[in-house]
């Protein structure tokens, strides 16, 4: 009986089954060297929103961003441009939502993430934060009319949130700890989700204290909602948020945030987006700097919440 042996494939077959093999590889489980990235292609990708008033929006619903997190965002572009010496370096903006930033942000799609995302334990295992530019408390909003005083009369109503984020799973948390009857709705988004709470279709809104200031101060009708500004579920650090394991991309972006701090520059900043006029129709937030934003000013860090 004659015994035949398997026939190897050549080597050059072999290099290419293995190659093959290698781009089935989530790109999220690959490392990236971002400023290789950004040097190859002249081009930094930055993750916008389009209503997160006023970090990142649009004014007249299309251009460019603007806000808040966004003229962050564009420091750390110029600390970029220095570092690699690309005085031409083109900025591509990609709007970005709760749900998809952060495997956009993996897969090496986007290169910053500049608008409301909080910096926690749980995001810190698949992402890295710069030092955090905000502090905002978790609260309620309402209309003035509803009759809801207190996170006690939630029960039996409707809430809305916003799909994947963390006043979603405070809200969840509430249910399960209080054992409150409560609805749960959500929007795809900030603006769609105050429509829920606008149209009736929720009787309360749980979100960043900031970003209910911007969405009321902007709403056709402000003087029909109110703040519980008694109700703190968390507070939370927002955080310029951008791929984890790539330390020379990170020291730029740490470096260009804290120089922003120490110097001062962050608080005119602020001051330009929460206590003066804003477009488009020059309403002022009339929200200033707490203790807490201040703190994380004197100390840049960060420390993501649990």
């Amino acid at each position: 009986m004659t015994i035949r042996r398997p026939t190897l494939p050549a080597l050059p077959a072999l290099c290419a089954a293995f190659a093959a093999l290698l781009m089935t590889v989530p790109a999220s489980a690959q490392e990236i060297d971002t400023l290789r990235k950004i040097q190859d292609s002249g081009t930094i990708v930055i993750g916008n929103r389009d209503s997160s008033i006023p970090f990142s929006y649009k004014p007249t619903g299309s251009g460019e961003p603007v806000g808040f997190s966004n003229d962050i965002c564009l420091k750390i572009v110029d600390a970029v441009k220095a570092k690699l010496g690309l005085p031409a370096l083109r900025v591509q903006y990609m709007l970005l939502n709760s749900t998809n930033r952060i495997p956009l942000m993996q897969n090496g799609t986007v290169d910053l993430d500049c608008a409301t995302t909080t910096n926690s334990v749980a995001r810190q295992q698949q992402v890295a934060f710069a030092p955090s530019h905000f502090v905002t408390n978790i609260t309620v909003a309402v209309k003035k009319d509803s009759g809801i005083q207190s996170l006690a009369d939630l029960g039996g109503k409707t809430v809305a949130t916003v799909a994947g984020s963390t006043s979603m799973q405070l809200l969840r948390g509430l249910r399960r700890s209080e054992k409150m009857d409560v609805q749960e709705v959500s929007g795809k988004d900030t603006a769609d989700a105050f429509l829920l709470l606008a149209n009736g279709r929720a009787q309360a809104y749980v979100l960043d204290d900031v970003q209910l200031a911007g969405l009321i101060a902007t709403a056709p009708n402000p003087g029909d909602y109110r703040i519980l500004k008694d109700v703190v579920l968390r507070q939370e650090p927002y955080g310029i948020m951008l791929r984890k394991n790539d330390p020379a991309f990170q020291a730029v972006v740490d470096q260009a945030v804290t120089q922003l701090m120490k110097s001062g520059e962050m608080e005119k900043l602020y001051a330009r987006w929460f206590t003066q006029p804003i477009p488009p129709s020059n309403v002022n937030l009339n929200f200033p700097m707490t203790e807490a934003v201040r703190e994380a000013y004197r100390n840049p860090n960060s420390k993501g919440v649990q």
